[in-house]
């Protein structure tokens, strides 16, 4: 008969009739001033992620899909498995760090697969753009951060900053907006970037929400709406067919 929308703070009713009983029940969950109403028109957006395949829609893949299949199904072995939970809980961790900034109008899709690369552990849209995001456990050691390689502990280098670079631009070329790099270090015992490394963002579970959220408005709701649209159908990702 009706819902509770918390990000718009509103209500929409179908049975009016039932008004009373409706704000009866909901009253619990409400807080500040709530509009109430008939339900809002669907956005082209909205019919548009309406109308995608079940097998097309990335928006209910989880955290670490990926790594979960391997975790659930694979044949990896004690030591395989050892070294991909501390990657699957990093990824957990920053799925809640995003998911708190759906009230503020973000929007969140994970382990999005780019052929060629693999998978983007996140990608983030919200009011100041779109952010594709690798994220690293930092294992409670010293992380450094320099222009093409993370170092964590005494770990060999990786090349996550260059690779987190080359997915950003395919983003791009597919979502045809600028989509910024992005590293998400999660419980280093510190983190050190080099100065000279200012295209990719370095975030961190404690403070990437208001790094995020202080960052200039460049996206409004409805373009928000509309890339996330165009992101979760895995047919914006294939590359372009060749005439």
């Amino acid at each position: 008969m009706a819902w509770y929308d918390r990000q718009a703070n509103r209500i929409s009713v179908l049975a009016d009739d039932h008004r009373e009983a409706i704000l009866t029940a909901l009253r619990p969950y409400l807080s500040g001033t709530v509009s109430i109403g008939p339900p809002p028109v669907p956005t082209a957006a909205d019919l548009a992620g309406l109308a995608l395949p079940p097998d097309a829609d990335l928006a209910p893949n989880r955290p670490g899909e990926i790594l979960l299949g391997e975790l659930e199904h694979g044949p990896a072995g004690t030591r395989t498995r050892q070294r991909l939970r501390p990657y699957l809980a990093a990824q957990q961790r920053m799925r809640d760090t995003f998911d708190a900034l759906e009230a503020d109008g973000w929007r969140t899709l994970h382990c999005v697969p780019v052929p060629g690369l693999g998978h983007i552990d996140h990608l983030l849209i919200g009011p100041p753009g779109i952010f594709c995001v690798r994220t690293v456990p930092g294992r409670r050691q010293r992380a450094v951060a320099g222009d093409l390689l993370l170092t964590v502990g005494r770990t060999d280098p990786r090349p996550d900053p260059r690779w987190t670079r080359r997915a950003a631009a395919r983003a791009t070329l597919a979502l045809t907006a600028q989509v910024t790099p992005a590293l998400a270090v999660v419980d280093a015992s510190r983190v050190e970037v080099a100065p000279t490394l200012r295209d990719v963002r370095i975030l961190q579970p404690g403070t990437a929400a208001a790094d995020l959220t202080s960052s200039p408005t460049s996206l409004k709701p409805p373009d928000i709406a509309a890339l996330f649209t165009l992101s979760r159908d895995t047919r914006t990702w294939l590359p372009p067919t060749p005439h």
